[in-house]
């Protein structure tokens, strides 16, 4: 089974010792998104030289009543692992789930169009409400697209495949 690593775990040595290391980005709104991540972490159970970097929480690891700043010692962990987690790994799959608005997914996809299109993915399907602007993004920056959570595994095996 693949390494499943949340956030805050450290990562840094998991990716050392492993082959492939893959970033779950994507819809994770608290009470809208399913878990995905989890259908995902399930799917790559024979794949055992291969890291995720979660950043969905175990359950009531999260407050959210924290301030969302800076000066925030807990928020600010969060964020600086997803963005040390972003740079760290092989492949980025990002997953948009129509009944959310996901900001910091579309802030990280917009970050990766323009540093690194060939490391993400994108899985942005109809009723997203914003697939619009994630379609033309991804086609202005060659960003490869599927067309479900399925698409995103598949995608992710032929890659692990092809390194």
């Amino acid at each position: 089974m693949a390494t499943d690593i949340r956030s805050p775990e450290t990562f840094s040595e998991a990716l050392k010792t492993h082959d492939f290391s893959i970033f779950l980005c994507g819809s994770i709104e608290m009470g809208k998104a399913e878990d995905w991540q989890q259908k995902f972490t399930d799917a790559m159970e024979e794949h055992d030289k291969t890291v995720l970097l979660n950043p969905r929480r175990a359950k009531g690891e999260w407050d959210s009543s924290w301030v969302q700043s800076i000066d925030n010692p807990q928020f600010r962990e969060q964020v600086e692992w997803e963005l040390e987690g972003l740079e760290d790994v092989d492949l980025i799959i990002c997953f948009l789930q129509p009944e959310t608005q996901s900001p910091i997914s579309l802030l990280e996809l917009g970050f990766y169009a323009a540093k690194n299109p060939k490391k993400i993915v994108v899985c942005c399907p109809e009723g997203f409400w914003r697939k619009g602007n994630v379609d033309i993004v991804c086609n202005r920056y060659g960003i490869d697209q599927v067309d479900d959570l399925e698409g995103l595994i598949a995608y992710a095996k032929n890659r692990m495949e092809a390194e």
